[in-house]
């Protein structure tokens, strides 16, 4: 028997030749490569799901600056000297003359201590000038200088909706309102209160959006 025959085999097994049996390589050294390379793949995953939930609470910013992108920008807002009128004058520091052109009697006087009473200052009060007279269509017409149009004017359209206007040369800050034909009366202190209102504090402009 040979000293390569396996005991107990009683010389059925030898073993001749040069080749010998190779064990196998330990499945040890796989399981860890086959381990390290889940673990990369799961922390991949778990810094992409990151990324992801930060985009959606932040609105992408997050994402467009990790990407070298530009950053959102407030879009500029509009220039106050081109979108913004002057504030107007209040009441008070306006003069109104009241002129009745119609063939009823009694118009400018109503109107005048009306328009004392929501706090205008009152001037000339009586008929219309003959160029006026019996003349004035519709509600009424304001007259008044150049500067009136985006003053004066405006704050008393509030009283009285459905007014002419039209300027003249006078060089004074004082304004006509001339009664037509078609006028009844003043409007409702409570309409006339909430267009000043409107007129004098204008909501504020919306804030500028983010253009990214």
């Amino acid at each position: 028997m040979s000293m390569l025959t396996p005991p107990g085999m009683g010389g059925k097994y030898r073993i001749t030749g040069d080749k010998y049996p190779r064990m196998r390589r330990p499945r040890n050294r796989r399981r860890i490569i086959l381990a390290a390379v889940a673990a990369a793949v799961a922390l991949s995953l778990a810094g992409w799901g990151t990324l992801q939930l930060i985009d959606v609470f932040t609105g992408g910013g997050a994402s467009t600056s990790a990407s070298g992108g530009a950053d959102c920008k407030p879009s500029p807002a509009p220039s106050p000297s081109h979108s913004a009128a002057p504030p107007p004058p209040m009441p008070g520091q306006i003069t109104v003359n009241v002129y009745n052109a119609t063939p009823r009697s009694g118009l400018a006087k109503a109107a005048a201590d009306e328009l004392r009473r929501r706090g205008f200052s009152i001037g000339k009060v009586g008929n219309a000038p003959a160029a006026y007279d019996k003349k004035v269509a519709g509600t009424a017409l304001l007259l008044g200088g150049t500067e009136a149009h985006e003053g004066a004017f405006r704050v008393l359209a509030t009283q009285l909706r459905g007014s002419r206007l039209k300027t003249d040369t006078r060089e004074t800050a004082d304004v006509d309102l001339v009664l037509g034909t078609a006028f009844k009366s003043l409007d409702p202190k409570k309409d006339a209160d909430m267009a000043l209102t409107a007129l004098t504090n204008p909501e504020p402009a919306p804030a500028p959006s983010k253009k990214c």
